[in-house]
């Protein structure tokens, strides 16, 4: 089997709510990328990356270009074997995680419709039925999100992540996660994520004073160094996010004992095949792991809910229904979120794909 043709589209997601972050970081439309490789031997996969604005060194129209400088490798290769491929591209072209992870998912989409397998079968097996997920709300004043928060609990959910930061006032942060943990009870899953916007005096404030309530925080500053010491000096559990991305700042985090908990998204490692590496690395670590990506919609969604299928139950923190949370749906008939859960999509290779009316016309084709 060989590749023949790479086609990317352009096709922009606007959230349910506007997310407000720290440090006046902002999510509304952003536009993903859906690239899909024809072969001759009349397969397709499909492959996505939603690059966030602030959030990485990554942006979508950054994608183009690095597939195009790629397209000299990937046409007229063999799909079959993604870390292969995903070698001799790096070879090629160093870097451009984010522009590599939509190929890389689409070989594996392809790899397991040849193989005639779900795609999480080849990556360690399904040992889960279905995954818990995360309810992620926007930073907004104190009391709307607890009643976000309590919608969200009487729909199933259990584990709720807070938008901290995006005034600058850490008391307000204080009042966002007494709130919240008094809407849902005790019992469910609630953390304060900073996206890397505040500094370790204003999050060990935070930190001291929710220390009570059986919260978790999420990487509130943006080094490993002083997300390790907002947890030495507050004692409450530590998820990281955006510092981790690769094997070295895995290990960092966990030498420092700042990695209680930490986000394995797809186009921060690099796809499916450096995320499923990472996963093992965390495995032995004994780390809690959020199996997810960026942002994005159906393809994306699915890519991560099949590597977390494949992930030990011990081991998965949560994954996310990232399509929940925009329009358009790309598969009006992917997966969706049912009690607090959600489970990978039937059939074989990632088991979506997308309304060709819903992508419109390529931004990009090399063949």
């Amino acid at each position: 089997m060989k590749i023949t043709r790479i086609t990317l589209w352009h096709v922009p997601l606007t959230s349910h709510e506007t997310y407000y972050m720290a440090e006046g970081k902002t999510c509304d439309t952003v536009d993903t990328v859906v690239l899909r490789l024809d072969t001759d031997a009349g397969l397709s996969g499909w492959g996505e990356v939603c690059p966030i604005p602030h959030y990485l060194p990554a942006y979508a129209n950054g994608v183009l270009p690095a597939v195009q400088e790629m397209a000299a490798v990937l046409l007229g290769a063999d799909p079959i074997g993604p870390e292969a491929v995903m070698d001799r591209l790096e070879a090629h072209l160093q870097g451009h995680r984010y522009a590599k992870s939509a190929i890389d998912i689409a070989l594996w989409d392809l790899t397991a419709k040849a193989a005639q397998l779900p795609l999480y079968t080849l990556l360690g097996g399904r040992q889960m039925a279905d995954m818990p997920l995360y309810h992620s709300i926007t930073c907004i004043a104190p009391e709307e999100m607890a009643r976000m928060a309590a919608d969200a609990y009487a729909q199933g959910m259990r584990q709720f992540q807070a938008k901290l930061g995006a005034d600058a006032d850490w008391q307000a942060d204080v009042a966002r996660l007494s709130l919240m943990r008094e809407a849902v009870g005790p019992g469910p899953l609630v953390y304060g994520d900073w996206n890397c916007g505040t500094d370790r005096l204003t999050a060990t404030r935070v930190g001291r004073a929710v220390a009570h309530l059986d919260v978790m925080l999420e990487q509130p500053c943006a080094t490993i160094g002083d997300c390790a010491a907002v947890r030495a000096a507050t004692g409450l559990p530590m998820k990281q996010d955006e510092t981790a991305h690769d094997t070295a700042s895995l290990l960092k985090a966990h030498r420092l004992d700042c990695m209680d908990a930490v986000a394995l998204k797809l186009s921060k490692f690099g796809g499916l095949s450096a995320t499923r590496r990472a996963r093992d690395l965390c495995l032995h670590l004994g780390a809690r792991m959020c199996i997810e990506d960026t942002w994005g919609s159906d393809i994306a969604t699915a890519a991560s809910l099949h590597l977390a299928a494949a992930t030990p139950a011990r081991s998965i923190l949560n994954t996310c229904d990232l399509s929940g949370y925009v329009g358009p749906r790309l598969d009006a008939n992917a997966p969706v979120r049912h009690n607090g859960r959600i489970a990978p999509p039937r059939g074989v290779g990632l088991g979506v794909a997308p309304e060709r009316d819903v992508l419109g016309e390529p931004v990009g084709v090399f063949a």
